[in-house]
Parts: structure tokens; sequence; C-alpha cells
């Protein structure tokens, strides 16, 4: 067996090939400190608190913060579920309760989604918006301003290393814990770039 993408808390599959999503969290980290100047207060909307995929998310973002940026606020992570209605409430009632937030981070689509929704509802300006993964909405919000940028995961180089990875699997090969694949930030600058294109998804 092998597993992808998320990951499982298991030793039943042989290798489990997937974003580091600590490293793609720390990216969207780095990003969001210099998007802010390194100081103020900024908030997590993450997707869950059990998937591998959402405490590596927070936990990337959290301890680059904590290691590099002692001037940024991190507020303790709300949980939407993913939910784009949930993560939209959630961020109202963050912005609501911190009139002097100046980011939000959103760790997958749903959340990024909720969180632009909840920016705008709530009609605070100015806050930075960096979200994770990609889809139609998170890119027009990009190219329109509404949000600073993404982290994307490269689904075509996971799915080449899935397939690659269960080929050595069934020859015998011993195969690593896990294997890395590619991620990608982006934002209005290089949204039109074709390495950057090729990996979107709307």
């Amino acid at each position: 067996m092998i597993a992808f993408d998320s990951g499982v808390d298991s030793d039943v599959p042989v290798t489990t090939v997937a974003t580091d999503n600590k490293a793609a969290a720390a990216e969207a980290a780095e990003r969001m400190a210099d998007e802010v100047g390194g100081t103020g207060k900024v908030a997590l909307v993450v997707h869950d608190q059990t998937s591998r995929s959402g405490i590596d998310r927070r936990d990337g973002f959290r301890e680059w913060m904590q290691q590099n940026a002692p001037g940024i606020t991190v507020l303790e992570p709300q949980y939407g579920g993913g939910d784009q209605l949930e993560s939209a409430n959630i961020t109202k009632s963050i912005i609501q309760a911190n009139p002097d937030l100046k980011g939000i981070y959103a760790a997958n689509e749903g959340s990024a989604i909720g969180v632009i929704k909840g920016a705008q509802e709530s009609g605070k300006q100015g806050i930075t918006i960096v979200g994770f993964d990609s889809g139609k909405a998170q890119i027009d919000a990009i190219e329109s301003g509404l949000m600073a940028g993404a982290v994307t995961q490269d689904p075509v180089d996971m799915g080449r290393q899935l397939v690659d990875s269960a080929l050595k699997a069934i020859d015998g090969q011993q195969l690593p814990e896990t294997i890395d694949t590619n991620f990608y930030w982006y934002d209005k600058n290089n949204v039109g770039d074709p390495k950057i294109q090729a990996v979107l998804y709307d």
C-alpha cells in the first residue's frame, strides 16, 4: 500500500508520497511576515487539528514565525473544518475581537475561500490574506488583490512520484518512509507563469 497527499499515522503504507506541509506552511509564514512588515498580529484559520495536513500546515506556520519573526504575534489557531461558511464566520469573529489584526493565514482551499468572504463581509480593509492550495476563487482573489498569495501543491509531481513508488514497491525495492513532492508560492506577479499554471486547479 502506498499512501499519498495527507498521509496517515500507520505502519501499513510502505511509503507516503506527499507535500512537505510543514515546509510549505513555513513558506506561507515567510511571505506573510514580508507582507505585514515583520510586526503586528496575525491569525490562522485551519481546516482541522487531527489530519496530518492540518497539523503540519498549522505547526509549520507557527514554528517559522516563532523562530524568525519576533515582532509578529500569532493568535491561537481557529478550526473551521475546511467549511467556507464556518471559516467566514470564524474570520468575522477574529476581526471583531482584534481590530488591530494585520493578517490571516488560511490552511486549505475551503478555509481560504471562507476567510476571503469573512474579511469582505466584515468591511475591514487592509488585512493581508495568505492561503494554501488553489482553485478558481483563490486565483481570482489573488488576481484582484483580495489575497496576497498562496502556496500550491504540485498534483502532477505527486501523481508521478506515486506511480513511480508503486512500481518500485511491486518490484521489491526499498522505499523511504516519506517522499516529498513539490510546492510553489504564487501571487499576482507569477500566477500567469506556465510552470505555476501547470499545477493550479480551478
